[in-house]
Parts: C-alpha cells; structure tokens; sequence
C-alpha cells in the first residue's frame, strides 16, 4: 500500500487542506511533483492553487489526496503550499535548481576543475562548426568562451593534474586542451567518441557511439576494453567509488540499462528499466545518478547500490550532472545549465 492508499479517509487537520510529502523533492523549472497528503482538492468542480514561495504554480492532476504541480519560472527553494476554499496546507519544502547559464547544448556531463569553475559544451549537430565549442562558467558564474576550433565536441573531464580532456563525436579524436584554450590530440581513431571516464590508474575511457569502449593507458596504448550495443545518441561513462565502470548507451529500447564493466572488461546489466539514460555520477555511497526517465516521468533517477530506482530530481531535457563543492550539483539541460543545493556529496571523480 502506498503512501496516497494510506491517506485515504484521514482527516484533516482543523479541516485544511495537508501535505504529507512531495515527490520528488527537488526539481528544476518546468519539472513536475507529486503533492501528497489530504484535503487537496475543493469540494466543487474547482482546482486548488499550488504556491511555489510566492508563484504560483500550474496544476496538471488535483485529486483530494495528491496534486500534480508544475514548478513555474521563477520558483526557489522553499515551502511548497495547496490552498483550498481560503484555507491554505501546512508548507513542505522543494530543493528547486536556478539556471546559471542558458543558450547553450551539451550532450553530456558538465566538468568542473579543483577551483570549481564549470566547463560545459556547446556541441550542434553533426558536422555543425559553431562559434564557440566549450564555455567556462566561473564560480561567479560569468559565462565566458572557452574553446573555438573543435568540430561537435562531446565529452569533458579532467585527470588528476587538473588536464581537461574533451571528445569529438566528428573526428573520432580526443582532444586535450591547455588552460589557455590551446589543444593538441590525443588519441585518434576512436570512432564516434563521446562519453570519456578516467580510473584510479588515470587510464582513460572513451565511448564509441557504435558499440565498442577504448582504453588508453597513460603512455597512450590503445585496446577495446569491452562491446556493447550501439548507441543512438552517445556512451556516457562514470566510475563507481569501487572503481567499476559504468556506462549508458540510449537505444531504440524505452527499457534501456546502465552497464556495468568489471576489469576484465565484461559486462553486465547494473539495471534496467530507464528510457533514454545518459550522463552519470556517482555519490560518496555508491548510489548511481543518471538523466533519465524513469515510469515516464524525465529527471535524475538514483539507483541504490542494491538496484532500487526512484526519480529524486524531476525536470525535462537533462542529459547530465557533476557533483559540486557545498554538497551541490550542476545539471544539464539540452539547452541550460543549473545549480541545485542538494545535500549529497558527490564522489570525488579520480578516488
């Protein structure tokens, strides 16, 4: 029985509407929660008001024990409250992201470098030359160009020494770039690269959109490290804080699965069940974060080391995260970057 089947019949409290929780419990702009509690909805064939701190927010479903809201532009962090015949519910809170950067388009995670400063891309379509490939958002977040020469760049990451990698889903080239915005090849031939990933050992790891994950070693040698079915959009790659790679590869398939890879290279379903799943993280605990759907509904899903799913952060168009410093998070968005103040730390991406 669930948390609604159990509200059924309670009483309200003084007869005002009541919140017993919200589902989930962060979100960006534009994403939609579950209200649950009890006295919801007006006896007349009238919806109650969702009020977002001081916006109000539109009402997609009003039942007497849970309303679905959309978070409206504008909306903070704060108690979310129903109002009903003047009578307005008990406050719970909703951790909602704030759009940092806009007019933008990644395909994968965010990076951020140890002062925290935010690298993000702006890939295009294929084949599409743009005018600027990577902007840098400081920790002021000033948004400023960061990278112009690279064709579809895809992936970022740093290694150990602060050295930003990028992918180019174009060239099949993994680009490393100096601070100064200079870049020089890396490795070439990998394919339709996209997701990248480095280990303990600071071997990295690149996907290749048709199926098969390289492995460079720090003096460069290159070996397949293990094949997956081919991906529709892009591989995207992350550790686990036991060192197992984890990988994403959207498909036709509205029941797709994160992978994991063990160190001989094979490969097992970590689970299954997402509909279009990509980037992904990891906190200091093992849970897996991803941007997926999850029962139709589109977010960040966290999977549980023991394979439980939920959607903890509800939002249209992501395509990935980074933990940040301050136990926060960085989302992308198709378009967008936001910030979430969120609790959770993240797991340090080379530990």
């Amino acid at each position: 029985m669930g948390i609604s089947d159990r509200l059924l019949g309670k009483k309200n409290v003084n007869g005002k509407p009541h919140i017993e929780t919200v589902m989930p419990a962060a979100a960006l702009p534009g994403g939609e929660v579950r209200i649950i509690g009890s006295g919801l909805k007006p006896p007349e064939l009238r919806r109650p008001r969702v009020q977002f701190g001081n916006v109000e927010g539109a009402v997609v479903i009003a039942a007497d024990d849970f309303v679905i809201a959309r978070v409206p532009d504008g909306a903070v962090t704060g108690p979310v409250v129903v109002a009903t015949n003047g009578s307005v519910s008990n406050g719970h809170e909703v951790q909602v992201a704030v759009p940092i950067a806009e007019n933008l388009h990644p395909v994968a995670n965010p990076a951020l470098d140890a002062e925290g400063n935010i690298y993000v891309t702006f890939s295009g379509s294929r084949g599409q030359k743009v005018p600027v490939s990577i902007y840098k958002i400081d920790t002021n977040y000033q948004v400023k160009p960061f990278l112009s020469d690279m064709m579809n760049a895809t992936a970022v990451a740093f290694d150990r020494a602060g050295q930003l990698y990028v992918s180019s889903r174009h060239d099949g080239t993994v680009y490393k770039v100096a601070p100064n915005g200079t870049m020089s090849s890396y490795a070439e031939g990998m394919g339709v690269a996209t997701g990248i990933a480095f280990d303990r050992q600071e071997n990295l790891y690149v996907g290749d959109r048709t199926g098969t994950i390289f492995k460079i070693s720090r003096d460069r040698q290159i070996y397949v490290y293990a094949t997956l079915e081919a991906s529709v959009s892009a591989y995207h790659l992350a550790f686990s804080p036991a060192g197992v790679l984890h990988v994403a590869g959207p498909t036709t398939s509205s029941y797709d699965a994160v992978y994991s890879v063990d160190s001989q290279g094979t490969v097992s379903v970590f689970y299954r069940g997402l509909g279009r799943p990509q980037g992904l993280a990891f906190d200091v605990d093992g849970n897996l974060y991803v941007a997926a759907s999850l029962g139709g509904k589109r977010g960040i899903v966290r999977v549980t080391p023991d394979h439980k799913a939920s959607l903890v952060v509800s939002g249209q168009g992501l395509v990935g995260l980074a933990f940040a410093p301050g136990r926060s998070a960085i989302l992308a968005t198709q378009s967008a970057v936001h910030h979430l103040s969120w609790g959770i730390q993240g797991k340090a991406l080379l530990d």
